[in-house]
């Protein structure tokens, strides 16, 4: 009885703050001031259509670097939880052989699938500053072209070697960039990417060093991803 009780408190309690979130909400008529200059800036001083990316990389670009730390400390956390012991050589042939088939339609679908999900993906990074997109949205379609291969093919295994070196070559030179800007810019533009030509308006090489930055981006989370499931994949037998 006292569970149902508070189950009904906790509804009640729920529709009573998104009935004052929903009433008190407002259409804004313009952008506040701050908006408006990231806006103006994305277009006039970084010279890509996308404001969202302007932020991202550049204006926030800090953050931006702070979330990709994070997901390496994650990254790592996880490998570090999921790290299993050595085992024979046989050992690991009898997990191997202990998953489950894909089907026949998953693995075909997989040969046909992946390499487009893989170039969409380089696509959606590389075109961050044109369209909507970027380094995350682009490493996790990577990734998951990744997880349709490891679903579909039981003896298909990553090499954690070629994705800690590409995760550690993609970070080392997404720090070296912000600090080109340091060097080449002044004290106060670390990972501004002006130091760069802006280029063309709207051309894929435009915007300075804004697609350099988020392919570097893309390569990093999907990486770290690909490394995630990974270490999935070794540490048991299904996924």
């Amino acid at each position: 009885m006292i569970k149902y009780l508070l189950v009904f408190l906790a509804v009640i309690g729920m529709g009573w703050i998104f009935w004052q979130l929903g009433s008190e909400f407002q259409v804004a008529s313009s952008l506040n001031p701050l908006a408006s200059e990231y806006v103006r800036g994305s277009t006039a001083d970084l010279n890509m259509p996308n404001a969202v990316t302007a932020v991202v990389v550049s204006y926030r670009g800090l953050d931006t670097l702070g979330e990709v730390t994070v997901l390496f400390l994650a990254t790592a956390g996880i490998g570090y939880l999921l790290k299993r012991r050595k085992r024979s050589a046989g050992a690991e042939s009898d997990a191997a052989t202990a998953r489950t088939e894909g089907s026949e339609i998953l693995r075909t679908g997989a040969n046909f699938l992946v390499p487009l999900i893989v170039v969409l993906g380089i696509y959606i990074f590389t075109h961050g500053h044109l369209s909507p997109g970027g380094g995350f949205q682009g490493g996790v379609v990577i990734a998951s072209g990744i997880l349709m291969l490891i679903l579909a093919e039981v003896r298909f295994h990553i090499s954690h070697l070629f994705l800690h070196l590409s995760e550690s070559i993609s970070g080392i030179a997404y720090v070296g960039m912000g600090l080109a800007g340091l060097i080449l810019l002044g004290v106060h533009h670390f990972l501004d990417p002006r130091y760069l030509l802006a280029g063309k308006y709207l051309a894929l090489f435009s915007a300075g060093a804004v697609p350099i930055i988020y392919s570097l981006i893309g390569i990093k989370v999907g990486s770290e991803l690909a490394s995630v499931l990974g270490s999935i994949q070794h540490e048991g037998e299904e996924l």
